[in-house]
């Protein structure tokens, strides 16, 4: 009875799938887990019989990953290795053609890695060396598998194969969509350049799709030692530009005259093909613009700005006494007599931007045509906007001036208007006063303008205009708004400093983008006449106080830049290269070297163990640890389990780990050894290693 009754139970605890592995008429090894990683399970099926006219047998390789667990694409990625197919001891195979569907980019602690999460089918085309004759798929799959730790794992699988199988309709299906997620080769997709740029460490790539692009993703498959971080995109219409940041322990790393294989993804299209990279030099690329919305919205404040820019507001107020205050009647408010031209003067002033943005578009073609292209990759053009920058950030700190002359702006301010088409033209005027200090807003628009799609042109110039109209469309529709506009004041030549340094901060950083073209002379002497050059200006103007106060102002937005540049180095700051004395690691000797006096770091690592790396980066490669481990009386040791290895894995399973990373230290203070936890913490390992001493 007991029997029975354990036998029932085990019955009803089965996996739905080790059933079905007795179905007949499916060909399958079932479910397979292992019992130290239960949350990954594998299994290879056979979905349909024997294909005489291709001479394979097709097959689904099928991983569900439970949680968070994720595994890995053919190219990993910065923390990562393949799953991997020995395949050598099957009877009767002659090749294994392993498809990989496209793959989801992950971040980690820092580190990118490309694989796939949940579930993934991996299509399999087996080849039989002998058609006709008994075949019987014999491997070994080494699958990688990882959250905040890494666990390699190995499956048997063994699969006779059936050339006479049933057609099973859903397995089939399957198939087919499984097949259906594996790009294919590039049909619609070309490429125009590969360009390896060996002193900035990044790989160009030029992308043709005659159908446009959508929401693109590009891969790059690994060579040697190279991994290509998450790319940076730009879309040029049907083209597509491309820049990865390559990284490598190798400092020689060449990629020149090398074979690539890309893999284009975007809307409906999925898409492989191979090039080969040629050596050049790599413009800065092109930013994504903003959202339209956005865009708008600060085009609107901008114009809404120079309304109080020294050389509008007076010009306004005399503009406003003249349409207004001769008419108003505090009693009875505004009258439509006047709200009319109010309205119309306002209009004339988008008028003249949008007139403005049909010029620029016209460059913007014309530039094209002369072979610009991303504006932002080209020399000439950030050339172009450090001139336009500097100039008017120049002109704002007072080293000279662009001004009408001041009759001039007088009979336009307060010129009548001559029916509608008179009114318009008053609004086309006041922007033509605006030009002076409308300048350096219109220089940024330039340069924003340029890099855009004519939509988004379109947008600048209109919420240019409309913020400049600001205070018309208020007044007409709000007469109270006149009694809390702004009154001329000395405040309005601080507010011209400040805007006067925003400028001198982007022509700053304008030429640090030209830095690899000018060189570092050139580009410091530049620099230093940028700085100089306003600093001389307020001396010259307002003594030594404007003098102290201008460079103030600079050291303000150097220690700004240095703040966000502090908050923002793990993207940027390269990792110590690791010459710290590891040896290989020998269990047996631990306990040797600590009754010596010796401290004994233990580190079970792999180079696709994401979280091992991120452990590196930032902890162990990193002072005070770096230095910590470099100590006379430290032995380092070092297991590599990128590769299985029996020796390390049974010293995980003495510790009752079964992934990594792992460190443990040892020492007199601690012979029985300490494990550190996951993610090391410069803390935690300080700590450990004086409590080990």
């Amino acid at each position: 009875m007991i029997r029975l009754f354990t036998l029932f139970m085990v019955l009803l605890c089965a996996p739905q799938a080790l059933l079905a592995a007795t179905d007949p008429g499916v060909q399958q090894t079932g479910w397979q887990q292992a019992p130290e990683h239960p949350p990954v399970k594998v299994r290879l099926v056979q979905t349909g019989p024997y294909d005489a006219a291709n001479n394979h047998y097709p097959a689904l390789l099928q991983v569900r990953l439970s949680d968070e667990w994720k595994t890995y694409w053919r190219s990993p990625g910065e923390g990562g290795i393949a799953p991997r197919l020995d395949w050598q001891s099957s009877d009767n195979i002659q090749n294994v053609n392993w498809q990989w569907p496209v793959p989801e980019r992950f971040t980690l602690l820092g580190v990118e890695t490309q694989g796939y999460k949940h579930a993934v089918d991996f299509p399999l085309q087996l080849t039989p060396a002998k058609p006709g004759q008994p075949v019987t798929f014999n491997a070994t799959l080494t699958l990688p598998s990882c959250t905040t730790i890494c666990v390699l794992t190995d499956y048997q699988l063994q699969l006779p194969l059936d050339a006479d199988l049933a057609l099973n309709e859903s397995l089939n299906h399957d198939y087919q969509q499984a097949v259906s997620r594996v790009p294919r080769a590039a049909s619609l997709v070309s490429a125009e350049s590969l360009v390896w740029d060996a002193t900035n460490k990044q790989l160009g790539i030029t992308l043709s799709n005659d159908r446009g692009w959508q929401q693109p993703a590009i891969y790059v498959d690994e060579l040697d030692e190279a991994i290509f971080s998450q790319p940076k995109l730009s879309i040029d219409k049907e083209q597509l530009h491309v820049r990865f940041q390559v990284s490598s322990w190798d400092d020689d790393l060449n990629l020149d005259q090398r074979a690539v294989v890309i893999t284009a993804i975007d809307d409906g299209l999925a898409e492989e093909l191979s090039s080969s990279i040629h050596s050049g030099a790599l413009a800065p690329l092109a930013e994504a613009m903003p959202s339209l919305g956005w865009v708008l919205l600060y085009a609107v404040l901008g114009g809404l700005i120079l309304n109080i820019m020294p050389c509008v507001l007076p010009v306004l107020g005399l503009k406003l006494n003249s349409l207004v205050l001769g008419q108003l009647n505090p009693e009875s408010g505004l009258p439509r007599s006047v709200r009319a031209p109010l309205l119309w003067s306002a209009f004339g002033i988008m008028l003249s931007f949008w007139l403005l943005a049909a010029f620029m578009l016209v460059l913007t073609w014309s530039g094209a045509q002369l072979g610009w292209g991303i504006q932002f990759q080209q020399p000439a053009f950030i050339g172009f906007m450090l001139l336009v920058t500097a100039l008017f950030s120049l002109n704002l700190f007072g080293l000279f001036e662009l001004r009408l002359p001041a009759r001039l702006n007088t009979w336009l301010a307060t010129r009548p208007g001559n029916g509608h088409g008179g009114h318009v033209l008053q609004g086309m005027f006041a922007t033509l006063l605006a030009t002076p200090c409308s300048a350096p807003f219109l220089g940024t628009a330039v340069a924003v303008a340029l890099a855009s799609s004519p939509l988004v042109l379109i947008a600048i110039f209109t919420g240019l205009g409309l913020g400049m109209a600001m205070p018309w469309l208020l007044l007409a529709l709000f007469p109270g708004v006149i009694r809390a506009l702004p009154k001329p004041g000395t405040w309005m030549v601080k507010v011209k400093w400040l805007f006067g340094l925003m400028l001198l901060a982007t022509s700053l950083w304008l030429l640090s983008l030209l830095s690899y073209t000018l060189g570092s002379g050139i580009t410091l002497a530049l620099a230093a006449l940028l700085i100089i050059l306003p600093l001389w200006s307020l001396l010259r103007q307002y003594g030594g106080r404007g003098f102290i106060f201008g460079l103030a102002g600079m050291l303000l937005l150097g220690a700004s830049a240095g703040v966000v540049a502090l908050l923002t180095q793990s993207h940027w700051v390269s990792p110590v290269k690791d010459e710290l004395n590891w040896q290989p690691l020998d269990a047996d000797r631990i306990a040797t070297e600590v009754a010596a006096g010796k401290r004994v770091f233990v580190d079970i690592t792999a180079d696709w163990c994401i979280t091992c790396q991120a452990n590196k980066i930032g902890v162990t490669l990193r002072d005070p640890v770096y230095s910590a481990l470099q100590a006379d009386d430290m032995v380092l040791m070092r297991g590599d389990w990128t590769r299985p290895d029996a020796a390390i894995t049974d010293y995980l399973h003495a510790n009752q780990r079964a992934g990594i990373p792992f460190n443990q230290v040892f020492g007199p203070g601690l012979p029985q050894g300490k494990a550190l936890e996951v993610l090391l913490t410069t803390n935690k390992v300080i700590s450990a290693l004086d409590e080990a001493k």
